[in-house]
């Protein structure tokens, strides 16, 4: 497949917005919302940011990604991890204490940083992202962990927007799927096939958070913009390492069974404490 030209910073379109501009809390959040994501794996959270920190982030991605882009990236979409340890502006979000106040809210227990990533997906990309887990790729062992998957561009269904299976959190012991292979979580869950499936467009600076066993896929971006989005994921703050190949834990001297070092993966009560 032919990539489509890489677009410039000039041609994303500044994302306005017109609907209420007060922003979601820990504090405001609803205890309707806080049900719906435990009983289903994954909830849309409106308002996390505001208009002016959606363009400064936006702008810092763009950005970022021209500083190292290569023609080695995936067809499907561009994949950028730990951000946050290379680029201040991006840094923000990813220790945003609004954001870690929120998923601790969500999942109801202690939480630390894992890592975060941009995805990009760029206009007539071609293809859907497989349906997936997240946590069978994680050097992870106990606890739970869950992604904040935040829209720096409005993302209406045909620009990219993610598809969840309610309740697919529940399915703790598949092993990793294969994401060259979109048949892969149905070989290993032949059930999914059958599953109610829920997909979410988000405006710019809303985002969803999902369990990191909730199964997801994300639509093709058939638009002739850019789906740009930053991940912050967290996990359980006692969660241990098993010693798996992951790109962010390889290059540490981590202890196999230990938890994972505060220095490196701050808590989220440390983040609203700074913040």
């Amino acid at each position: 497949m032919t990539r489509p030209p890489r677009q410039s910073a000039k041609e994303v379109p500044v994302a306005t917005t017109t609907h209420d501009e007060t922003l979601t809390t820990a504090q405001n959040l609803s205890d309707e919302v806080v049900a719906r994501y435990r009983r289903r794996g994954f909830v849309h959270v409106p308002r996390v940011l505001a208009a002016a920190e959606v363009e400064r982030l936006r702008e810092a991605v763009i950005a970022y990604r021209a500083r190292v882009q290569t023609r080695f990236e995936r067809p499907v979409f561009a994949q950028y991890v730990d951000v946050w340890q290379h680029d201040d502006t991006l840094a923000e979000l990813t220790l945003n204490p609004r954001l870690a106040g929120i998923a601790e809210r969500l999942q109801g227990s202690r939480l630390r940083l894992w890592h975060d990533q941009i995805l990009v997906k760029d206009p007539h990309n071609g293809a859907a992202t497989e349906f997936h887990q997240d946590r069978p790729y994680w050097p992870h062992s106990g606890g739970e962990a869950l992604s904040a998957w935040v829209a720096l561009v409005d993302v209406p269904v045909d620009r990219g927007a993610m598809t969840f299976i309610p309740g697919s959190q529940r399915q703790t012991g598949l092993r990793a799927q294969n994401l060259s292979d979109h048949r892969s979580l149905m070989n290993i869950w032949p059930e999914a096939e059958w599953q109610e499936r829920i997909t979410i467009p988000l405006r710019a600076g809303d985002c969803t958070f999902h369990n990191a066993y909730t199964a997801h896929t994300a639509c093709p971006n058939d638009t002739d913009e850019p789906r740009l989005a930053q991940v912050v994921i967290y996990m359980d703050a006692d969660t241990k390492y098993t010693g798996a190949q992951h790109p962010v834990t390889d290059p540490m001297d981590l202890t196999v069974g230990e938890p994972f070092p505060e220095g490196r993966f701050p808590s989220c009560a440390r983040l609203q404490e700074l913040g």
